[in-house]
């Protein structure tokens, strides 16, 4: 018999400690806040964040956020809510110098001020060349941002719970009332009692083959809100990042291009000037991934195998181990070629989640196409969709998301918790994650032989890398949705080998697959759905943007057979109209 859950009660509780949830806490101070965490804080994917923050503080050059803001909406193929994006690109430039005071060490000039370098797709206004808008630490800006803010949340004595994966939202009279989690190191269930929860919990990338995420990047959040009845917004829409090192996926920052590295494919030809020839190498990442996968489709690979080369070799000594040290160690290790004097072979890598929890501008989570607020409730950073990044993200701007939308989202929860009083409980809150637990590790499915997580999560990896990710077709998709329902069914028979209680990270990641299958699901859905192509969702049968028909946000729901009902809400469009995207 199970035994009886542990029960906490706080006025808030965040669930993710990297950048988003870490920038909420820090605008909780003098609240009862419960942050709770799958990892260490420190070891949150925020940390491998490389290239830097995109700000118009113009340290170098002009600089404006109205042009930070073209940017953000063209870059996101026009899908972007352009009211959020003004907030993303107005407040980018007073949360960097909130982080400078708070003791970030960013690079400087040589006056002193906040380095910054180019970076994709930002430019100085429409149809005019690169402009230098992304603050960096040299190509370490996340871990730097994580320790900053992780030492701020201790400054003030945030109450942390470290690894404890939360496995069920808990509502009640229409309100949220909390979340279940499972405490890793002793395998009991806990209740966390509150006025209003944020999840900041990532992206799913590891449900793709070939990813630069972690290996906790497993979707966890957005799949307990899908469960709870909450839709996921755009989930069709995952970047590709050009830059991964060949056959293990981990990225070697776009600083290195801002920096002046070259693409060059297997004839040594800087293939991008036929493709981009404004922004060459600095084009968009969903444009620059999808010219890769050209070239090496046409057999312009290195030496036949499915890679292009990064030079950095005319850079200099310098500039590489000073300005990216971390990738010039990465590719030392991982390839044992130094990149002062060789070439690095890069490809198309999984790399972030354009789509999410749907929330407005004050991280609050919206559950229809009217943007019904859904009270106590809140979401922010690539778990979230406010809509910034729309259909493709600028480099930068995933950092400034969370700090930005962190902090609205921390300043609105602790509004919300002085003016609300404690929800109900709903009767015996720990039940669902209990039963699910249980069949995981005793139950018997009853369809006959017993599943790996392992095997499945491999398949399904497989299934979406091939079917689902730079190139798309109805054909492809309409196997990779099948091929997913299937592996749902099969997830049905996993049984978790480990019977211990203690740090079980057999039953942990048989958890995150059930998780990566959900996600899956409505990210194939949704990309079978949407008959166009726009930013990182490329269908080859239907090559061209289609705003007439398709310039909408999707709204996956969960159906209570288990299927996926879409719905579609519109774009915000208040500067931009839309146009035909060239660089």
């Amino acid at each position: 018999m199970a035994e009886s859950p542990i029960y906490h009660k706080h006025e808030a509780v965040i669930v993710g400690a990297g950048g988003a949830g870490l920038m909420a806490a820090g605008n909780l101070v003098g609240r009862d806040v419960a942050v709770l965490s799958k990892l260490y804080p420190i070891r949150s994917h925020t940390g491998a964040a490389q290239g830097g923050i995109g700000a118009a503080l113009g340290n170098h050059e002009e600089d404006h956020w109205e042009w930070h803001m073209f940017d953000t909406v063209k870059g996101g193929d026009y899908l972007v809510d352009q009211d959020a994006a003004e907030i993303l690109t107005r407040e980018a430039v007073e949360t960097v110098y909130e982080l400078e005071h708070w003791g970030l060490p960013f690079s400087r000039t040589p006056e002193g001020k906040i380095a910054q370098r180019r970076f994709g797709g930002h430019t100085r206004g429409e149809g005019k060349g690169p402009v230098r808008r992304s603050c960096y630490a040299a190509d370490r800006t996340g871990h730097m941002i994580l320790q900053t803010l992780y030492q701020q949340s201790i400054k003030h004595g945030m109450r942390f719970f470290d690894e404890y994966l939360v496995v069920d939202l808990l509502m009640e009279g229409g309100r949220t009332a909390g979340v279940v989690a499972l405490s890793i190191a002793d395998g009991q269930l806990h209740v966390f009692h509150a006025k209003a929860v944020l999840f900041a919990t990532g992206g799913y990338g590891r449900v793709y083959q070939t990813t630069s995420n972690a290996h906790a990047l497993t979707g966890d959040g957005m799949a307990v809100v899908l469960r709870a009845g909450v839709p996921l917004e755009d989930m069709e829409f995952f970047q590709f990042h050009p830059t991964g090192i060949y056959k293990m996926g981990i990225l070697i920052t776009e600083g290195a291009r801002g920096e002046g590295g070259k693409l060059l494919n297997g004839r040594g030809e800087r293939f991008m000037e036929k493709y981009a020839p404004t922004m060459l190498d600095l084009a968009p990442r969903d444009i620059i991934s999808r010219c890769i996968a050209q070239e090496l489709r046409e057999g312009r690979g290195v030496d036949g195998k499915r890679y292009v080369h990064l030079d950095l070799r005319h850079l200099g000594r310098d500039v590489i181990e000073s300005k990216l040290p971390d990738i010039t160690d990465f590719v030392r290790t991982y390839l044992g070629i130094d990149p002062i004097e060789e070439l690095i072979p890069v490809q198309p890598t999984a790399h972030y989640a354009m789509g999410g929890i749907p929330t407005d501008v004050l991280g609050r989570v919206v559950v229809d196409e009217k943007n019904t607020v859904l009270p106590g409730l809140y979401a922010a950073g690539e778990c979230a969709c406010v809509s910034v990044h729309g259909a493709n993200r600028l480099g930068t701007n995933s950092l400034v998301d969370i700090l930005v939308f962190g902090r609205r989202s921390g300043r609105d929860m602790a509004r919300y918790v002085a003016e609300s009083e404690f929800p109900a409980l709903p009767p015996q809150p720990a039940e669902q994650a209990e039963a699910r637990i249980a069949r995981l590790r005793e139950g018997s499915g009853g369809g006959g032989r017993e599943e790996s997580a392992a095997v499945v999560r491999e398949e399904l990896q497989q299934e979406l890398m091939e079917k689902a990710s730079v190139f798309r077709t109805a054909n492809n998709l309409v196997q990779a949705l099948d091929r997913v329902r299937e592996l749902q069914q099969r997830y049905q028979q996993v049984r978790v080998q480990d019977r211990s209680r203690v740090f079980n990270t057999d039953l942990v990641e048989a958890l995150e697959l059930g998780f990566l299958l959900d996600t899956a699901e409505v990210t194939v859905a949704g990309a079978l759905a949407r008959q166009e192509s726009r930013g990182a969702h490329f269908r080859e049968d239907f090559p061209q943007r289609d705003d007439q028909n398709w310039l909408k946000h999707t709204l996956a729901y969960r159906t209570a057979g288990g299927g996926v009902e879409l719905k579609y809400k519109p774009v915000t469009i208040t500067r931009f109209q839309p146009k035909e995207r060239k660089y």
